[in-house]
């Protein structure tokens, strides 16, 4: 079977007004280009077609989410915001959650494409999916969207599946280098939809290792905060020693990624140093977990990852390993990449994998 794959042309089309990065613009602060943009998923999407991966992945068609699938996740009164800002053209969402002209419809299309990719990989359809869409999701709650994020397409698509499709145990692996409150404020006292964050410590107002869950959801929520400067052996240990035991212990029949490529070294609104290899290995990994735990069912949907130059070469790197096809392009960075120091996983980091490696034991196991 195929990797599939989901992109279309409207997920560009998204635009919320005239800010500089996240502010919007006006006396003292001149026009400029937004952090969230077009830009990065254009040219991943244009960087898989020229160097010939797209040709062997399995183009998925995209559709509108449907309210009551949109409403299984967030509530009335927010969605009706959302669709007002929408036709007015201008607002805020919730906290940096900019809405332009269209953006509901937009949002739902990404959803929905989520909902595609989730129904194909468990069907069996595709061997697993990629869905490039914006806007992203992963900070989205019930009733606000925040940091860019309208409608929480993982949170969507997990609840298709368990709603609409019966399955009863979801892992979330969220690597993006901002928390994933989103998923973890929705499903914070549910036992049978894991939520793991890999993130920078203190970057969001939320995320820290003392977050687990609550009532029947208590050990359910699982984060990482790796300390700022963390790199490539930090990134693969947190995966090899904290997220697949931690999956080992659920036993998922479905693993979702939220996938942003904002903890690389080149990103401006992280101070990680992952690099394309980084994310490869990750996936790597994680699709070994799927293999061996769900039949292979992983799916990842597009979240953060502001640097134009080099989110391309990260998301060509997690799709020829989803795909098992190693194309022609190589990455240009990685002499420089390797000239940086401070790679090896360092000991405050490997405290942060020690102290979250020790909550896998109480994570609900099935049944229980």
């Amino acid at each position: 079977m195929k990797t599939g794959f989901l992109w279309h042309e409207y997920f560009a089309w998204h635009s919320f007004g005239t800010v500089s990065g996240s502010i919007p613009a006006g006396g003292f602060v001149e026009p400029g280009a937004p952090f969230e943009n077009e830009q990065t998923k254009r040219r991943l999407r244009n960087l898989l077609e020229v160097s010939g991966l797209l040709d062997d992945l399995s183009i998925l068609p995209t559709r509108l989410a449907t309210d009551e699938e949109l409403l299984r996740v967030h509530t009335v009164d927010y969605l009706e915001k959302l669709k007002r800002l929408s036709n007015a053209g201008i607002g805020d969402a919730g906290r940096g959650a900019l809405v332009g002209k269209g953006s509901f419809e937009i949002a739902q299309r990404a959803a929905g494409a989520c909902i595609v990719a989730a129904d194909a990989v468990y069907d069996r359809v595709v061997r697993n999916a990629y869905v490039l869409c914006r806007p992203p999701g992963h900070h989205a709650e019930r009733d606000c969207g925040i940091g860019f994020c309208l409608l929480a397409n993982a949170s969507i698509a997990t609840e298709h599946l368990r709603k609409a499709r019966g399955v009863k145990r979801i892992a979330l692996v969220d690597w993006d280098v901002h928390h994933g409150n989103g998923a973890q404020s929705i499903f914070y006292d549910d036992p049978d939809v894991l939520t793991i964050s890999i993130h920078q410590d203190r970057l969001f107002r939320s995320g820290s290792i003392e977050e687990r869950g609550v009532g029947d959801g208590l050990g359910a929520s699982l984060n990482i905060p790796l300390p700022a400067g963390s790199g490539h052996e930090a990134y693969v240990a947190a995966i090899e020693r904290v997220v697949v035991p931690a999956l080992t212990r659920f036993q998922p029949e479905m693993i979702i990624v939220p996938s942003g490529f904002d903890a690389s070294v080149f990103d401006p609104l992280g101070r990680q140093m992952a690099g394309s290899e980084t994310f490869r290995m990750m996936t790597r990994l994680l699709m070994s977990a799927a293999d061996r735990l769900c039949e292979g069912r992983l799916m990842m949907t597009h979240e953060g990852g502001y640097s134009e130059t080099y989110v391309p070469w990260c998301g060509l790197a997690v799709l020829e390993e989803m795909s098992g096809i190693k194309t022609e392009a190589q990455d240009p960075y990685l002499g420089w990449f390797g000239l940086i120091g401070g790679h090896e996983l360092k000991p405050h980091e490997n405290e942060v994998l020690i102290q979250a490696a020790a909550l896998v034991d109480q994570i609900p196991r099935p049944g229980k």
